[in-house]
């Protein structure tokens, strides 16, 4: 419960820099879990850890109906408004959590997770209520950072996260995502892995880190072992930049 507080108090001061940076706004990865999830056009679609809806308003002129839940009003809000200024209206912003969904079972056809996944305290439960609202024949797509599967570059990596966000929970291995989907009944499917490039002074602004904490980062960046430096790309193109591995997931 502390780390879910720690979520909402974190993200309700930034919404507005998520409702409009590039990185929330838009990506190849949107177009590709949108090819994924719709079929007939009659889906009804659930968006976890929804953040400014960006995933949700992807979905919505394809399909009959999305329903986006997030933990953090201020976000929820900032979806509202981008979904009235683009004139979308069958978005349902909803405050919710997602390893406690208010909602019934088998009724919804995709559930989606994008760049949420990384906050939740206990993921394994999250599934379990993916697999509990997703009707007969329904798939769960998943976008969000990963770790590399070296155990140091794992944990160099998830240490710069909650240095910079400390409501960032963990930074999975896709090998674990793989694992806890099958524990939940899904069969997982990795469709792509990329690195995406990160500027690192609006990684930071992003989601206001203060500035000793700005500080810290920059010292572990430029101590960073050469495992560490390959694998994240550390020093391209600038000396604090980077490229955090991302990947995408479907379970069915």
């Amino acid at each position: 419960m502390e780390h879910k507080k720690a979520v909402e108090k974190q993200f309700a001061a930034v919404a507005a820099n998520y409702a409009s940076h590039p990185v929330m706004a838009s990506g190849p990865e949107l177009d590709r879990m949108v090819e994924l999830g719709v079929r007939s056009g009659a889906e009804r679609v659930l968006d976890l850890g929804s953040g400014a809806g960006h995933t949700a308003l992807a979905f919505a002129p394809r399909v009959a109906e999305v329903v986006a839940v997030d933990l953090a009003e201020t976000m929820l809000a900032e979806g509202r408004r981008l979904a009235r200024e683009r004139g979308i209206a069958n978005v349902d912003f909803r405050l919710g959590d997602v390893e406690q969904l208010a909602l019934p079972d088998s009724s919804f056809d995709v559930v989606t997770s994008r760049f949420s996944a990384h906050h939740y305290s206990n993921p394994e439960r999250a599934l379990a209520e993916v697999v509990r609202v997703l009707r007969p024949g329904g798939t769960f797509l998943l976008v969000d950072s990963v770790a590399p599967e070296a155990p140091g570059c794992d944990t160099f990596l998830n240490a710069m996260e909650v240095l910079r966000d400390p409501s960032h929970f963990r930074d999975h291995r896709v090998s674990e995502w793989e694992a806890m989907f099958s524990a939940a009944g899904l069969t997982p499917v990795l469709h792509q892995r990329w690195g995406l490039e990160l500027d690192f002074d609006s990684w930071v602004a992003r989601i206001g880190t203060p500035e000793p904490e700005i500080s810290a980062l920059r010292r572990m960046l430029d101590r960073a072992p050469a495992e560490a430096r390959e694998a994240l790309a550390i020093g391209r193109p600038g000396p604090y930049d980077f490229s955090m591995p991302l990947a995408l997931l479907q379970g069915s």
